[in-house]
């Protein structure tokens, strides 16, 4: 595996010592192998002169050039997916799982590897790329361990007679990953898709291509057929091709909702099940009686994990008028405490955004709030590390908003970056109201000591992933996913095993034929 990661990028030279803390640093990689992935083997696009450059959000510096995929590649990834489902979607549930088991330990024992090449693809922090490398883990974990508990539904009928129901696989499963977390989403959706027995064909988002290819060769060393997991690159063209292909059976998809619509809208020319992981502008609701430092902490990691970046993010911070001062002093202080810069350091607690046009549009946001009538508490502005290697990357501070109201700007649309937007109430009911009115509802949170009130509050929020007393827990044993605007379908979790399978009922007569004729 080490030597397979190896061939995809051009390592820097350094000393023994170097190495042995940090593989790689910021502004040093070159990725030049090619990054989709067939058949067991890394292929080129045929589109060689149609590249495209992706860019280290680091240090701005073109890091490789994507080869996207055109309808011929298209069909040869299919046709080796469909090639790899015959014999996978035969093997008995504790077979798949003795090989995504050992997917898992290999991605274990390279952990530190990935989370690097996922720093240097997305521009998070090591700390928090190290934790996505373990979801990923630990899903495939999850989903080994539940392959061979898919069981159907025995019925006794009449007269001896009797029906049961078998499980049974889609066929070739299409995955269509984000940008804001792309080796985690990978084995998201293969994961639940693998231990069904279907096969895959994964579409990485285009500005975070490079580290999908590496989860394709783990589970191609880990023992799986070849096309089992299949990576093709490319834009909004690729993932059409993909959603019209008549050998694909499902397509799962993690993105924005216009993006969302299309993928349900081609889809459905197949009439093809789909799952939608999409946007959200969540609620996050402190009430007085709430323990504030963990409602602050709360706050912290309902904003600002992975640069604002999250779908879950309670960007709308509701907090009771009579803590609100309170509130706002000390999560300003601990917002202008984050450590922000080169995402591979140990110290670094906030990296740099994905692209040069998305951090535009985020600090966009926050000069509309500002023409709005809101208050800049802290941040908001573009950040030039002190390091020379790092001025051309894709860096600001964390902004929190005051005197904000529900019609702004910055309340209602999904801003998808480190801005936070306080509000204050006085009662619950008008709080949950407030809450409630907007057309997305991926997530929602809670803070408060009276039991009854978070239960009661939970209920009543439109949101499908709520949290009680903490924020932004996405353990892979819980189903995640949104109502509303914000999805269908769900990823992680036991019930994540239908979305990926359908259900045959056989019906078996033991006597004669009642017949009316």
């Amino acid at each position: 595996m080490l030597r397979r990661i190896a061939t995809s990028v051009r390592w820097p030279a350094a000393s023994p010592l170097a190495a042995a803390v940090r593989c790689v640093s910021s502004g040093s990689v070159n990725v030049t192998a090619p990054l989709n992935f067939w058949g067991g083997q890394r292929r080129s696009s045929k589109h060689k002169s149609n590249t495209e450059n992706v860019y280290e959000p680091a240090t701005g510096r073109i890091l490789c050039h994507l080869e996207p995929c055109g309808a011929a590649e298209i069909d040869e990834a299919v046709k080796h997916a469909k090639s790899a489902f015959g014999h996978w979607s035969k093997l008995s549930g504790m077979d798949r799982a003795r090989i995504m088991i050992e997917a898992a330990h290999i991605i274990e024992s390279k952990r530190e590897e990935i989370a690097e090449m996922e720093v240097v693809n997305n521009g998070k922090s090591i700390t928090e790329a190290r934790l996505d490398v373990d979801s990923a883990r630990l899903c495939i974990e999850y989903y080994a361990g539940l392959a061979s508990t898919l069981a159907g539904q025995h019925v006794q009928l009449a007269g001896g007679s009797f029906a049961y129901t078998r499980r049974e696989p889609l066929g070739v499963c299409v995955g269509i990953g984000a940008w804001n977390y792309p080796f985690q989403i990978a084995a998201w959706k293969s994961a639940p898709a693998l231990a069904c027995g279907n096969s895959m064909v994964f579409k990485p988002s285009p500005v975070t291509p490079v580290t999908a290819v590496l989860l394709g060769e783990i589970f191609a060393q880990a023992g799986a057929p070849e096309g089992l997991f299949n990576v093709v690159q490319g834009g909004q063209e690729t993932g059409s091709l993909l959603c019209h292909h008549p050998d694909v059976a499902k397509v799962s998809f993690t993105g924005s909702v216009p993006t969302g619509k299309k993928i349900m809208e081609m889809a459905s020319h197949g009439v093809k099940p789909v799952t939608l992981e999409l946007g959200g502008k969540s609620p996050l609701l402190i009430f007085k009686d709430s323990d504030l430092e963990n409602a602050v902490r709360g706050a912290l990691m309902a904003n600002f994990l992975s640069q604002g970046q999250v779908c879950s993010n309670g960007t709308r911070v509701f907090v009771q008028k009579d803590v609100l001062p309170e509130f706002v002093e000390e999560v300003v202080e601990r917002t202008q405490a984050i450590e922000i810069g080169d995402p591979l350091l140990e110290t670094t607690r906030m990296g740099a955004l994905v692209s040069r046009p998305h951090l535009d549009k985020v600090l966009s946001y926050v000069d509309q709030a500002k023409k709005e009538g809101a208050t800049v508490l802290c941040g908001g502005e573009a950040f030039v590390p002190s390091d020379p290697k790092l001025r051309g990357g894709y860096y600001m501070t964390p902004c929190v908003l005051g005197n904000c109201t529900d019609e702004m700007t910055c309340v209602k649309e999904e801003i998808f970056g480190p801005v936070m937007s306080v509000l204050s109430f006085e009662t619950e009911e008008e709080v949950l109201h407030r809450a409630n009115d907007t057309s997305l509802g991926l997530a929602a949170g809670v803070f408060t000591r009276d039991v009854r009130r978070a239960h009661r509050v939970v209920e009543q929020l439109k949101a499908g992933s709520c949290f009680i007393n903490n924020y932004n827990i996405t353990p892979v044993e819980v189903p995640f996913g949104g109502f509303k605007m914000s999805g269908i379908g769900r990823e992680n979790g036991q019930v994540t095993i239908e979305y990926y399978s359908q259900l045959k009922t056989v019906f078996v007569e033991m006597g004669d034929v009642d017949s009316l004729f």
